[in-house]
């Protein structure tokens, strides 16, 4: 058979098939993956750029290593989509981030092949090396290989596993993806001979001997034989650095050259050594004309001309809650020299981007490191400063220490500005901003704030620049707002304090967010069925609006509360209320509306928020139900 002109991802369904394949036929393979790459996220959108920088890497880990014996962990998950076609998906790719369909991040539910549930980053290297300890102790002989990047290597839980990776051995391998030289020298040829012969049986076989010759040696000489050894490797290869954290360093290799990957795999997966880091180069979008000469070399990606590389524009419409919150941050700056923004690697996703263009001295991107953004902007704050720190929901909780310890209970007057709010969409559950009400809400002098359209918004961010009292949040959603007016000139609101949009008398709808405007068709709805109906903005999640909740309660048949985050949040806090100072009756009118207690699987936010019971289809089913439950308690108590 001629596998130069044989389609030979037609013959791979499992990495088992990838195998039977001879080393010649296998840039064949990564050419074929690529373009099925670039055809499945044309077709269905999502993260292309990180995928296509990965092929040849992915295509000689499946190759060399026993996967799934061997466990293969992506981090983060963005360049897993080569993976999932090579690991019995191919059928599935299309469905990408679509309801029902397959993830965009490796999910341990959808295939043996994902060990390992990825979406945040820097988490590869300490799962990796649990899997390799696991099998330490049970006696088992498979590798853990961890794949990171090398902007994922700027977070320090990667250096806190690598500090404690020793004890897995030869079991252990990491590889660091090193997409934007950041770290790597030029390679070629010269290095990547270094890297083959470093790597080799033999070679590590004699430095094995040497050291038991230098332990030997009076201390002295050993200890200068041993520093001799690292500094020299260390200066050919620039892993000094991986050396004294225990690893055996092999790099930098040109990630996208198979007679240079495959023999270096090889030599680590058959190695006595300890555990390894093998640093290959590569180039973000490789192989795809457009996504190379994009700036951002594809990351994200709309649905796209395979051909043209021309992505399909949303239909214009309102501005984004990003690009409100950053538009709006830039005038505050513009009156105020003290305040500062501060984001973890994410400066166009927060808006914070053109606030940098603005004011690069007071813009600061710390990179993948969200609890050194949270305590710098606790320092920045106690020196005086006014620090907005934009972080999306789902990433500040990997910095809850900091919040509490750093901000909280110093009472420093730090910015939160907290992006992708509730369901986010096709990123799903890894990325949905659920729990930030509760987790912020719960902490003593925390101000805690929801934005229910972009005018609001603007006010928010006034007013958290004027807020110096303690820490304070303004949480929003992912997606464009309704397009209501932003306000000329900002107010200033009440802590604490929210508004009426609409007086009724039998129904009261208390909400918290973007889900104002679905209670807003939800009173009309109610009002057509005879039911006059309250809306109320709460604004704020935490100080409560305490005097207008107990007016909604006491004068209202029913009242509903609203939010886009779990249980635990705002409708908790009413209830405490309620509770605390005897608001309930017997008739149980008071009914609490938040995210179901699962994680929901990712689909078009307007499915996901249906599911979730909390559109206004809902809200009207949940007042109805109140009444009618009322009323047959009010008939049981008469009969009695």
């Amino acid at each position: 058979m001629d596998q130069s002109t044989t389609p030979l991802l037609d013959q791979v369904n499992v990495p088992a098939d990838l195998r039977t394949l001879t080393p010649d036929a296998l840039p064949q393979l990564a050419d074929e993956l690529r373009r099925e790459t670039i055809s499945a996220v044309g077709t269905t959108g999502g993260h292309l750029g990180s995928g296509l920088g990965v092929v040849e890497l992915t295509v000689a880990l499946h190759y060399v290593f026993n996967t799934p014996d061997d466990k293969l962990i992506w981090d983060v998950g963005h360049q897993c989509y080569p993976h999932k076609i090579l690991t019995g998906r191919r059928d599935r790719i299309r469905t990408l981030r679509q309801g029902g369909g397959l993830s965009g991040f490796t999910r341990r539910a959808e295939s043996e092949y994902d060990p390992f549930g990825a979406a945040h980053s820097s988490t590869s290297i300490s799962a990796a090396l649990g899997f390799a300890i696991a099998n330490k102790l049970a006696g088992k002989a498979g590798k853990a290989i961890a794949v990171i990047g090398d902007g994922a290597m700027s977070a320090g839980m990667a250096y806190e596993a690598m500090n404690n990776a020793t004890d897995a051995g030869n079991r252990l391998v990491v590889i660091l993806n090193d997409n934007d030289m950041s770290i790597a020298p030029p390679v070629g040829g010269l290095s990547a001979y270094l890297s083959r012969i470093v790597s080799s049986r033999e070679f590590l076989s004699l430095r094995e001997v040497l050291k038991r010759l230098a332990r030997k040696l009076p201390r002295p000489l050993h200890s200068a034989a041993k520093k001799t050894d690292e500094f020299a490797r260390g200066m050919a290869m620039g892993g000094t650095l991986f050396e004294e954290l225990g690893f055996y360093y092999v790099g930098p290799i040109d990630g996208h050259n198979l007679e240079q990957l495959i023999p270096v795999l090889e030599n680590v997966r058959d190695a006595a050594e300890g555990p390894c880091l093998i640093h290959v180069v590569t180039k973000k979008g490789k192989g795809y004309g457009p996504a190379e000469a994009a700036a951002d070399k594809y990351h994200g990606v709309q649905k796209f001309d395979v051909v043209t590389g021309e992505q399909v524009k949303a239909p214009a419409g309102p501005p984004s809650y990003t690009n409100v919150f950053g538009n709006a941050l830039i005038a505050e700056a513009q009156r105020d020299p003290t305040i500062c923004a501060i984001t973890a690697a994410m400066p166009s996703g927060t808006g914070l981007d053109k606030f940098t263009q603005a004011f690069p001295e007071r813009a600061f991107d710390v990179g993948i490191a969200e609890q050194h953004a949270v305590t710098f902007a606790a320092g920045l704050a106690a020196q005086g400063m006014r620090p907005f720190c934009a972080i999306y929901s789902t990433f500040l909780q990997r910095a809850y220490d900091q919040v509490v310890h750093d901000v909280a209970i110093q009472n420093l007057p730090v910015r939160f500005a907290i992006d992708r709010a509730g369901l986010v969409g096709a990123d799903g559950a890894t990325h949905a901003g659920s729990f930030d009400i509760a987790y912020l809400a719960t902490l003593p002098n925390m101000v805690v704030m929801a934005a229910a359209d972009e005018a609001e918004l603007v006010h928010m961010v006034h007013t958290a620049a004027c807020h110096d009292d303690g820490p304070i949040a303004l949480r929003y959603p992912r997606g464009n707002g309704i397009g209501i007016a932003l306000p000329e000139t900002p107010q200033r609101l009440e802590i604490g304090k929210g508004r009426m949009v609409r007086e009724g008398k039998t129904v009261a709808i208390l909400s918290l967010g973007t889900r104002l405007e679905e209670a807003l068709k939800a009173a009309d709805q109610l009002e057509a069925k005879g039911l006059s109906t309250s809306v109320a903005d709460l604004r704020f999640a935490k100080p409560l609006d305490e005097a207008l909740i107990r007016r909604l309660l006491a004068t209202h048949e029913v009242a509903v509360t609203i939010e886009e985050g779990a249980i635990g949040g705002l409708g908790a806090h009413v209830l405490t209320l309620a509770s605390d100072q005897g608001l309930i009756d017997t008739g149980l009118k008071l009914r609490t509306m938040r995210l179901p207690d699962i994680f929901q699987d990712h689909d078009k936010p307007d499915l996901q928020y249906a599911e979730a019971r909390l559109d206004a289809d809902a809200i009207v089913e949940t007042a109805l139900s109140a009444l009618r439950h009322n009323s047959a308690g009010v008939e049981s108590s008469a009969r009695a």
